[in-house]
């Protein structure tokens, strides 16, 4: 499980007595199941279509694994080097999507290559976070950061996953994060502050593609982020962070719980020591029945 790993160091640093252990869990077994595990900061698996691999970013780059675990090898996405946490396969599995810290997404093929830029040059300050990608691939979903500091918004936009016009789906001053479409299409999954009456306190809302139809699931006293559904549509796992937690910090006590597509009951899944990184993007099996984590331990 444990392999040399030569990813640099890059963005934030890894806390002093941590790990990174990469994990899977199967909801019939109710099983985690390490399959890496390193000194390196690693972020936000995917699962890739095929159901071989599992794809992670870690200093900066990109990564893949088998998900029965190996030595990581790295998928070349040259000249960028400044890759965060924040990156979606197609639906085919031909191409990865990536947000740069340049504030741009990029499209590169799944074995990598040169990265194309989708997103568009903006007259204000403005940054692209990927999250989504439509059941056919058409169309990115992804939060527009408008503004810089404190009077920055956090909105919702989409954009044709080849290139063209931003469309915006939100307009609010609570921020919003982590949209993610259903397989069917009908709907955005987010995780967003709008109905909190203090700062921070998320919670999980879906909506059309189009904007309208905004329904809150969760309602608990609980911090929620990152809303992934899965393959068959039936399920959703998210991150759940202690009531008074602001924002998605790493190196928490955080919770992975599971709640029905279209119900707020959701169920605890099993406690991890994580929150930044975990679970950042949607990391479900193609069979629906497993999806994959990142948890920081402590040594010893």
């Amino acid at each position: 499980m444990t392999i040399g790993f030569n990813a640099r160091a890059y963005g934030r640093p890894m806390a002093p007595g941590r790990r990174s252990v990469l994990t899977t869990f199967d909801l019939k077994t109710y099983e985690p199941s390490p399959v890496f595990e390193t000194d390196r900061l690693i972020e936000a698996p995917n699962w890739t279509p095929d159901g071989r691999d599992l794809i992670f970013n870690a200093g900066g780059q990109l990564w893949r694994i088998a998900a029965k675990g190996g030595a990581p090898e790295l998928i070349d996405t040259e000249p960028l080097a400044d890759l965060n946490n924040d990156h979606v396969l197609s639906p085919d599995g031909r191409h990865i999507y990536l947000s740069s810290n340049d504030g741009h997404i990029y499209r590169v093929g799944s074995g990598g290559g040169k990265p194309a830029r989708v997103t568009n040059l903006h007259p204000t300050p403005f940054r692209h976070y990927l999250h989504g990608v439509s059941p056919d691939g058409r169309e990115l979903a992804y939060v527009g950061i408008e503004g810089t500091g404190d009077h920055a918004r956090h909105n919702i936009f989409t954009i044709p996953a080849t290139g063209g016009p931003d469309r915006r789906l939100t307009d609010l001053d609570r921020p919003s994060d982590g949209p993610e479409y259903s397989p069917d299409g009908r709907w955005l999954y987010f995780n967003s502050e709008l109905a909190s009456t203090v700062a921070g306190h998320a919670q999980i809302f879906r909506m059309r593609p189009d904007g309208t139809g905004i329904e809150q699931l969760t309602f608990d006293a609980h911090v929620n982020w990152f809303p992934h559904i899965s393959p068959d549509g039936a399920k959703v796992i998210y991150l759940s962070y202690p009531p008074g937690t602001l924002g998605h910090p790493a190196d928490r006590n955080v919770m992975l719980r599971l709640m029905a597509a279209d119900d707020a009951a959701g169920r605890d899944l099993v406690a991890v020591e994580g929150g930044q990184g975990t679970i950042n993007v949607n990391s479900w099996a193609p069979d629906s029945r497993r999806f994959a984590y990142v948890a920081y331990p402590r040594d010893g």
